[in-house]
């Protein structure tokens, strides 16, 4: 063993030299988690007593420990403890930008909490995140930084703008699109300035809920949208809130849906074919309820996870003024009603074997495990919600060859839980170590908004 000793101190010494370097310095090396719990993502049942091993940035071996021979590199003891894939918020809008612009055009932004709000995901055990329509100045930015290994963050995914018709929803961060030919210009400049890993396009119905009118865009319009942009190996997401508009979407070409039916009860033959077509949608239902539960239960903010990530300027706001604003939206009071609604919807199409996958439509980790709570309390197993968060949200993005689940040749993204998410999905809060591409994460130089934390394992 003292050959494993040896190597395991060097390592060590690598990862101090890396975090005097910067984020960028950091390098994967070998890790072996002995005697673990492993929940694997894909829905397959705990296995107890597993070994994983990681070799740079990738899974290289997941074994019964009796088989798994002598552990290799950096040795994690993981009895009592349980392994699960990396999280996946698929669906968020970074925070950073504003609707004031720059002398040059572009929108201003701020770099301070965007990259605050990346931060807290990675503390929360999110190590990929999908931006679905953002500035681009602000996410395709956050983008760059993050793939340079410049800044500590997820992974990123983004579509930069989103696609939509003038004046539907989104706007204001859109590509402004009314005739495919005329404005094909916009969709190739789109494509080949901002890179999107996803497109977002919008197709919202007129005045639903307590929403003022909005243009809707036209059905051709939106299939040879998708059309283009599956030509060019781009996978979509549309907006939609009803059955009728998701059948159009699904029908239009939609590789995804952005979010799932709010404005009333599925019916059967919608779950059916949800199931037969295996359509991911992201489930989203945090943004709704998030309304009401600030108005009624604003001390959720004074919890510990919400004290990290949010400074307490932010809390304050949200208690007083945001709150307030809150409180008087007649919005607020029928996302109320709604939510419940849109949750029994979401657990018919899991509970009918159609893929749902984690997204929140926010930009905070406190708010994807958040998430994963209204997921569980809409009758969802645990083992299942955790499969909503990781594998079905590669799914989600196309990305379930490379990520999403412990599985050999998989990146490694891995967390690392000190108690059963089995028994209580806020475990999954009980966070001992979060590996993203085979590096284990330091809490202590991640920028959250709630200050310094102290860095959650360390090499023995």
């Amino acid at each position: 063993m003292t050959g494993f000793v040896r190597r395991g101190r060097l390592w060590g010494l690598a990862l101090v030299l890396a975090a005097l370097l910067g984020p960028g310095a950091a390098t994967a090396g070998t890790y072996t988690f002995e005697h673990v719990t492993l929940i694997d993502g894909t829905g397959a049942g705990p296995k107890p007593d597993m070994t994983v091993t990681v070799e740079g940035e990738r899974i290289v071996q997941v074994t019964p420990a009796i088989a798994a021979g002598p552990p290799r590199g950096v040795v994690i003891d993981g009895r009592g403890r349980t392994l699960i894939p990396g999280l996946i918020d698929a669906h968020i809008h970074l925070v950073g930008w504003f609707a004031e612009l720059n002398p040059d055009g572009t929108h201003k932004t701020d770099r301070k909490a965007a990259e605050a709000a990346l931060a807290s995901y990675l503390y929360d055990g999110f190590t990929s995140v999908v931006d679905v329509g953002n500035q681009p100045e602000n996410i395709l930015y956050e983008r760059t930084e993050e793939r340079a290994g410049r800044i500590l963050s997820p992974r990123i995914f983004a579509t930069g703008n989103l696609i939509t018709y003038p004046g539907s929803h989104g706007d204001a961060m859109a590509v402004r699109i009314s005739d495919f030919e005329k404005d094909k210009a916009l969709l190739d400049r789109h494509i080949a300035e901002q890179k999107p890993d996803i497109l977002k396009l919008t197709y919202d119905e007129e005045g639903w809920g307590s929403r003022p009118m909005i243009t809707l865009m036209p059905p051709e319009l939106l299939h040879q949208i998708i059309e283009y942009y599956n030509l060019h190996g781009i996978r979509t997401t549309v907006h939609v809130s009803d059955e009728r508009r998701s059948l159009e979407a699904i029908y239009a070409g939609a590789d995804t849906l952005a979010h799932p039916v709010i404005q009333g009860p599925v019916s059967d033959s919608f779950v059916a074919l949800m199931a037969a077509k295996k359509i991911p949608f992201a489930t989203t239902l945090t943004i709704g309820e998030g309304y009401a539960r600030l108005v009624e239960h604003p001390e959720f903010l004074d919890e510990p996870d919400y004290q990290v990530c949010f400074s307490p300027q932010a809390r304050q706001n949200l208690k007083t003024v945001v709150r307030d604003e809150y409180a008087k939206r007649v919005w607020t009071q029928w996302m109320k009603v709604m939510t419940p609604i849109a949750e029994e919807n979401v657990r018919k199409i899991v509970a009918a074997g159609g893929i749902a996958a984690l997204g929140t439509d926010q930009s905070s980790g406190p708010a994807a495990h958040r998430e994963m709570e209204l997921l569980v309390q809409a009758g969802i197993p645990p083992l299942t919600v955790i499969t909503i968060a990781t594998h079905n949200a590669a799914v989600f993005l196309g990305k379930a060859d490379v990520m999403g689940s412990v599985q050999e040749g998989k990146l490694a993204d891995l967390v690392l839980l000190s108690a059963d998410p089995l028994k209580d999905i806020d475990n999954t809060k009980k966070i001992v170590l979060v590996m993203k591409d085979g590096v284990p994460v330091d809490e202590a130089r991640l920028p959250l908004a709630g200050g310094p934390v102290a860095r959650r394992w360390t090499n023995p």
